[in-house]
């Protein structure tokens, strides 16, 4: 069963326009792998508001591949995998939109999303955006890097996990009342929490 924290950046404000993913693999309580491509957006229009999010450049990714080519490297670590990413509906939606433009098939996964579990164990904090978190945990990290967000997402994760008792960050659906979000072949079902 292999866990993996998941984060997108995107060129512009279309969700099919991802121009990099960051991968953390998590294994026995631990993060063991921590992997970033660029992506080549089929449409190499860049805005400026999203340049200065992330700061990469149209000029940076010329000679990426394509959405297809990049994620296909890690297809066989997503086929039955449990992912989970930082506000699961955007990432997850970059996913899909970028799969869609692609008319490629989704992979058979299960995610969850980490923000959403925060609010649950950490209903004290003023945000729970990634940066808060990693402050509250200790954490130093390079905001809106895909391969640092998602590190730190794997790692709030773990973290989130012994909190509620649970033995790995899969279990913690069953912990605070989580419906667990799915890809598959024929779509998805978003990741929900049960309100208190």
């Amino acid at each position: 069963m292999k866990t993996i924290a998941i984060d997108f950046e995107t060129a512009n404000e279309q969700r099919g326009s991802a121009c990099s993913v960051g991968l953390a693999w998590i294994e026995d309580g631990r993060v063991v792998r921590v992997e970033e491509r660029l992506i080549r957006p089929r449409d190499m229009r860049f805005s400026s508001f999203n340049i200065a999010v992330h700061g990469i450049r149209p000029e940076q990714v010329e000679d990426a591949g394509e959405f297809p080519e990049v994620m296909d490297e890690f297809i066989d670590d997503f086929v039955g995998a449990t992912m989970i990413a930082h506000n699961a509906a955007f990432d997850f939606s970059v996913w899909r939109a970028c799969l869609d433009l692609y008319r490629q098939s989704y992979p058979e996964l299960s995610y969850l999303c980490s923000v959403k579990i925060a609010r649950h164990v950490w209903p004290q904090l003023s945000s729970h955006k990634l940066n808060v978190l990693a402050t509250h945990l200790g954490l130093r990290f390079v905001h809106h890097n895909a391969a640092e967000d998602a590190a730190v997402c794997a790692q709030a994760t773990l973290a989130m996990a012994h909190a509620v008792g649970a033995a790995h960050p899969r279990d913690i659906p069953e912990r605070i009342g989580m419906t667990v979000g799915r890809l598959y072949a024929g779509g998805y079902t978003a990741c929900t929490l049960r309100k208190r």
